[in-house]
């Protein structure tokens, strides 16, 4: 089994086919009356073999997925509620049930989590962000440090995820700094010759006539930088690869201009280099989600001007800060008050920021000035310093056959974790269009690190099941 990408669903998916095995815990009362009457059927069968549609029928919460929400659940019984009940699972470490498997990532242990500036805050609670048997404000505490308003830094959470796969024994399945460039279906007629050249025919059973494996090429970034080639053959690969890898473009005239960036990183760096200072132009933020916000910070933080345009009105029930809660973020709160406050027409009390709403980029020019226009068409020239455009990210999935799109829930678009996912079974999280092929996270439709995990409990009850690893 191969899985692509290594960030949390990955992790999680790893340390549930290593032979950790989840049972209700007995004695334990979960607060979901149904459900604690379903756990109390079978308390000698793990939750890896129990029906999974059965158990998380009628359950409700943050997510759409039913399994998500039941392994959420069952990790932190009544967390949206803001209680602090324990987990109802206890784990078993069965290694006769573990099934060889490999975690293929460019980055350490927790994927784009290391891409990531360090100091920024998660949105999610820092208990939210944890894996299965090692709560995260476990680890912060023998760290000696506390969650500064229950969440994380980006950092931690990278120090986190890498501290868990050493910690539960994982680090021999992971490979890092590997890059896949190709995911086929071949036969193994057509390969066991090569095979038997190669060596590599350990991997399965050839015995079967004929059937169909996933060839899967890429690359191997040694210490020296060098790339060394490699080719797998697997029956089941996981896609986990997130949406980290490929941000999206306006797909304006000018864009590709040099100070034209798409990612906050280069705002970071263009401040610790002293290109960009408070005498500066304004840098022109477009955009209206999290990362906006999170440049908007950073740029308020060091006295940078900022020109902020996005397309919405202010308030927009879609926009992302009329969904969260105001006494948990905070900051972001700010940001949406100053959004509403600071608009061109009218200067409120924030210095050296404006915002833009309902406003889109025309072009930019070489001049380093942009035209944009607003509503009502009437178009605006702003002098700039640099323009960092954070309207999200789509994920790469060029190894794949036309991309992906195949796959998609609408194959005539390519896929996108929020209007476009990966078509999965709800319950196995296999492909409909392509058996043997899983996707988890992002991919799948999932956001939230809480809620990948039940993507990996239902990849790994599918792939016991297959392996007849699970008993009666």
């Amino acid at each position: 089994i191969l899985f692509l990408g290594n960030g949390p669903s990955g992790i999680c998916l790893s340390y549930l086919l290593s032979g950790y095995v989840p049972y209700f815990k007995r004695d334990s009362l979960h607060p979901h009356s149904i459900l604690q009457r379903k756990l109390e059927e079978a308390p000698d069968v793990s939750i890896l073999d129990q029906d999974l549609e059965y158990l998380s029928e009628g359950l409700e919460g943050r997510s759409h997925s039913p399994v998500a929400l039941l392994f959420d659940t069952l990790l932190r019984p009544d967390t949206d509620l803001g209680g602090t009940a324990e987990s109802v699972l206890t784990w078993w470490h069965e290694a006769s049930r573990a099934l060889p498997h490999l975690v293929l990532g460019k980055n350490p242990p927790g994927g784009a989590w290391h891409s990531i500036e360090g100091s920024m805050i998660t949105l999610s609670r820092g208990e939210w962000m944890g894996l299965p048997d090692l709560p995260f404000k476990d680890w912060l505490r023998q760290k000696r440090r506390g969650l500064r308003n229950d969440r994380a830094t980006a950092g931690d959470i990278a120090q986190y995820y890498q501290h868990y796969v050493m910690k539960k024994g994982l680090q021999k399945n992971f490979r890092c700094g590997t890059f896949v460039t190709s995911v086929r279906k071949v036969t193994t007629e057509s390969i066991s010759n090569h095979a038997q050249k190669e060596g590599s025919d350990s991997l399965w059973n050839l015995t079967e006539e004929n059937m169909e494996v996933f060839k899967v090429d890429g690359f191997f970034k040694n210490g020296d930088g060098d790339k060394e080639p490699f080719s797998i053959y697997a029956e089941n690969v996981v896609l986990a690869t997130g949406t980290y890898d490929r941000p999206t473009w306006l797909g304006v005239k000018g864009e590709n201009l040099s100070y034209v960036h798409h990612q906050l990183s280069a705002l970071e760096e263009a401040v610790k280099d002293g290109s960009i200072s408070i005498m500066s132009d304004p840098v022109l933020i477009v955009g209206a989600g999290l990362t906006a916000a999170d440049a908007i910070l950073f740029a308020h933080y060091c006295n940078i001007p900022v020109i902020h345009a996005f397309r919405r009105r202010v308030n927009d029930p879609g926009l992302i800060f009329n969904q969260l809660p105001k006494t948990m973020y905070p900051e972001y709160h700010k940001v949406h008050q100053m959004m509403k406050e600071q608009t061109a027409a009218c200067s409120g009390p924030y210095e050296c920021y404006v915002s833009l709403p309902e406003h889109q980029v025309l072009s930019f020019g070489k001049d380093k000035k942009c035209i944009l226009q607003d509503g009502n068409g009437y178009q605006k020239v702003y002098k700039i310093s640099m323009a960092l455009v954070l309207t999200g990210s789509n994920p790469n999935l060029s190894f794949l056959p036309n991309n992906g799109i195949d796959l998609a829930m609408d194959c005539d678009q390519p896929v996108n974790p929020k209007r476009n996912p990966i078509d999965v079974d709800p319950f196995t999280y296999e492909c409909a269009q392509e058996k043997g092929l899983y996707a988890l996270g992002p991919l799948a439709g999932d956001n939230f690190v809480r809620f990948v995990q039940g993507g990996a409990l239902a990849v790994a009850s599918a792939l016991l099941k297959k392996a007849n690893k699970n008993p009666p």
